[in-house]
């Protein structure tokens, strides 16, 4: 019984670990630290088969990519990607992606429901809530806080209904390279955890 315990308090923090990585690379440019640590990571291209083989594939291509890129390079491509001129390539916010503007109704039900969970929006953070990174940096909280049913609600209601078209956009985006690698590790990661966290009726 302790082994199992053991065994899910790993779980769940390496899933706080990568709910806060992804964060991190969706809220800016990895910096050279970041980078290397790609760089760094004891993976292979060969991952043997498993439930998660897809997800373990997804490593090593972005330690790949970590490898090849730089600083400067991934700084321009971010910049390509999610700001631009006027916008970026990506407009990585749920209202978006769901009603194809900005600040409507899911924005509105997403601060009711953060409000309810007890966050308070960061005064020096301009982006909307609906933020991908911000998204994610919630999940990554509400996993360290261990109740399972907080986590489906909040994935199911305000990260399901939109992260696999965000990753497959991001994915193919012309600007895209070290963020390629990047979409395709988030969108496993999170096919795995829509399959966590499905809902029972």
């Amino acid at each position: 019984m302790e082994s199992v315990l053991q065994t899910r308090q790993e779980e769940s923090a390496l899933r706080v670990e990568i709910y806060g990585l992804l964060a991190h690379l969706f809220r800016k440019a990895p910096d050279q630290t970041v980078l290397d640590w790609f760089s760094a990571l004891d993976v292979e291209a060969n991952q043997h088969a498993g439930s998660q083989n897809t997800m373990a594939a997804a490593w090593p291509v972005v330690k790949l990519a970590a490898q090849t890129t730089s600083v400067l390079a991934v700084e321009e491509e971010y910049q390509d990607l999610f700001i631009g001129i006027g916008r970026g390539e990506i407009v990585p916010f749920g209202s978006w992606y769901l009603t194809g503007s900005m600040m409507e109704m899911p924005l509105a039900h997403l601060r009711r429901d953060l409000a309810q969970l007890g966050f308070q929006r960061d005064e020096s953070v301009k982006e909307p809530e609906d933020h991908i990174a911000a998204l994610l940096e919630v999940m990554a909280m509400l996993v360290e806080g261990g109740d399972k049913h907080l986590q489906q609600v909040f994935f199911n209601r305000h990260i399901a209904t939109w992260f696999e078209r965000l990753c497959k956009d991001l994915k193919v985006a012309s600007s895209a390279v070290f963020y390629s690698a990047v979409a395709e590790l988030a969108l496993q990661f999170l096919l795995v955890e829509k399959t966590l966290l499905v809902e029972v009726n």
